[in-house]
């Protein structure tokens, strides 16, 4: 089997994604504890969801993150996993710092293809100055 690639009982697959998103109104809210706080609750939806993390960003206004997927999950479906878990934690335990609705509906995401993950990765780690 080709190096990068994961073997399940009926396929084989390298399926990596780059999503970005941004809180409502892109406010700067992603600092300090809530910045802490946002990267364990995507760290704690990535291992229930089975997808291993890359690569994560946390801007104060918006969020990078480069995963190793499941064919199982959709992209959709992983972003709106992520997203619906940490608002409602985030918002339960800071709602007092004024936090917005939480995140935007949009989201970027881009399979890594035309463009080799070492690239996405660095990239990533250009933003946090890594």
């Amino acid at each position: 089997m080709p190096r990068g690639y994961s073997r399940e009982r009926t396929s084989i697959h390298n399926l990596h994604y780059h999503f970005i998103w941004c809180p409502k109104y892109r406010k700067a809210v992603l600092t300090d504890d809530v910045h802490d706080r946002l990267e364990a609750l995507i760290h704690d939806k990535a291992d229930e969801l089975g997808v291993d993390i890359i690569s994560l960003s946390i801007q104060p206004d918006h969020v990078h993150l480069f995963i190793e997927g499941d064919p199982t999950l959709a992209p959709n479906k992983i972003i709106q996993q992520v997203k619906g878990y940490s608002s409602r934690v985030l918002r339960d335990e800071f709602g007092s710092m004024g936090l917005p609705s939480m995140w935007t509906r949009s989201y970027f995401v881009s399979s890594a293809g035309a463009v080799s993950d070492e690239i996405i990765e660095e990239y990533i780690e250009a933003q946090t100055g890594q």
